[in-house]
């Protein structure tokens, strides 16, 4: 009976060298190594460019997220389009780069916005906002001062959270730029019993 054929990488019929238990170990460890460097790429890939977790730390958004919300923010659709108002936004702190806000917009580059008697008016429309529980009062800050008009100007976004009476925000500190902007809130995904898609309604 004819031996079975052995392919090796040695050349037509030598037979590869009986590999020691090390050599085994040593090889595992490098392909176990480079499924953690791929993984690692796309891991990357993905945190930089398509998607980044969050959790919500704070009130400032209460009713609409709570402290210890889990979010995932998607950051290709404003590669595609502009921001739109009434969005909910991940964004850089503007005081410090080193923390994250999360936020709704307001207003757009082109609007005029405006507080007054509680009141937010958009291009001299109060804003409906069905987000927040019917009443909410809207108070003035330092930079968005009571009953003056501001005109976001291009590249120009003015942010609010939805807890008002708790949040910092562009009435404070003014609007911000979109390349302030990480991403969308797009899917809370903890906890469990308000998992959802997330909308600007």
């Amino acid at each position: 009976m004819e031996p079975n054929v052995l392919d090796t990488y040695y050349g037509t019929g030598d037979i590869a060298p009986k590999k020691s238990f090390t050599d085994h170990l040593g090889g595992y460890f490098i392909e176990f190594f480079e499924t953690l460097v791929v993984f690692g790429a796309i891991f990357a890939a993905v945190y930089l460019f398509i998607a980044q977790f969050h959790k919500v730390s704070g009130n400032s958004m209460v009713p609409t997220f709570h402290n210890g919300d889990y979010l995932i923010t998607e950051k290709v659709s404003y590669r595609l389009r502009e921001p739109k108002a009434g969005e909910i936004i991940v964004l850089k702190n503007p005081r410090d780069e080193s923390q994250d806000f999360i936020k709704r917009i307001i207003a757009v580059p082109g609007d005029t916005i405006q507080i007054s008697n509680s009141g937010v008016y958009v291009n001299s429309q109060l804003l409906k906002e069905g987000y927040l529980p019917a009443g909410t009062p809207t108070r003035a800050g330092a930079f968005i001062t009571e009953g003056t008009s501001l005109k976001a100007s291009a590249d120009q976004y003015y942010v609010i959270g939805d807890n008002r009476e708790h949040s910092s925000d562009s009435r404070e500190w003014g609007p911000i730029t979109k390349k302030e902007i990480i991403g969308r809130a797009l899917f809370r995904y903890f906890p469990i019993q308000a998992v959802s898609l997330l909308t600007n309604k």
